[in-house]
């Protein structure tokens, strides 16, 4: 399967367990692996034959407003399922990382979704 890979989207949500850590958004960078067939796409040379990744970047940089979390496990469930409904890929690989603990350069997440998972 082909792959758009978006690497290391940063963006501000609210995110933890305390309610202090969520009154606040914090920088998390976001990564994404979408499968996609591209032959219709190289094909024709036409972006409505594929997945367009602009769209996809600008779509997760609104999608904490008026949000928050308490886990990163259900915000990469939530960002998975946004992508497979609004853009259509086969699968969405999506890591979240997050920058909270001092003596580590980051601590992350790492979900693998297909639509198949979303039509049971």
């Amino acid at each position: 399967m082909d792959q758009i890979v978006i690497k290391n989207l940063q963006v501000s949500y609210c995110v933890g367990v305390p309610d202090a850590e969520r009154a606040v958004p914090q920088r998390l960078l976001l990564s994404l692996i979408l499968d996609h067939d591209f032959s219709a796409a190289s094909g024709h040379d036409d972006l409505i034959h594929t997945i367009d990744y602009f769209a996809v970047c600008k779509r997760l940089l609104v999608f904490g407003e008026n949000k928050s979390w308490k886990l990163i496990e259900s915000l990469a469930s939530e960002i998975a399922q946004c992508v497979l409904a609004e853009f259509k890929p086969a699968r969405v690989q999506v890591e979240v990382r997050k920058f909270i603990i001092k003596e580590t350069d980051y601590v992350a997440v790492r979900i693998e979704r297909s639509r198949l998972d979303f039509a049971r």
